[in-house]
């Protein structure tokens, strides 16, 4: 299948990418077959496939080539970044977003986590 998203649009999120819209292709070549294998008979929307391809692509950018730092410092002076970060997807927050945009919660159960589901009763 055709990637759902370019480079340019990934790059809309990440923060200061130096990236070559040729390096992201190939994160999103990765993405799209994932995406596609994991969640495209799951009746999710295409746009919604699309969202959730281009915010994987940025995870996997984040886990990779441009690493995020949980703490940074030089002489004196250090900075840590607000956030809570675990493994898998949880360990980015484009990662975690996927997640949340994973509305059949298949990401979440691939990576063991439990998932929830919200059911309305009439009173």
């Amino acid at each position: 299948m055709a990637a759902r998203v370019t480079a340019a649009e990934v790059k809309e999120i990440l923060e200061n990418s130096s990236l070559s819209d040729a390096n992201v292709e190939t994160f999103i070549t990765g993405a799209n077959v994932f995406i596609t294998e994991a969640l495209g008979d799951k009746n999710l929307s295409e746009s919604l496939l699309k969202e959730i391809e281009r915010y994987y692509t940025a995870h996997l950018i984040a886990l990779t080539v441009e690493r995020m730092a949980s703490k940074e410092g030089a002489g004196g002076a250090s900075i840590t970044y607000n956030g809570t970060y675990d493994k898998g997807l949880k360990s980015s927050p484009y990662g975690q977003i996927v997640l949340t945009m994973d509305t059949t919660g298949t990401l979440a159960k691939m990576e063991g986590m439990k998932s929830a589901k919200t059911i309305a009763v009439k009173s």
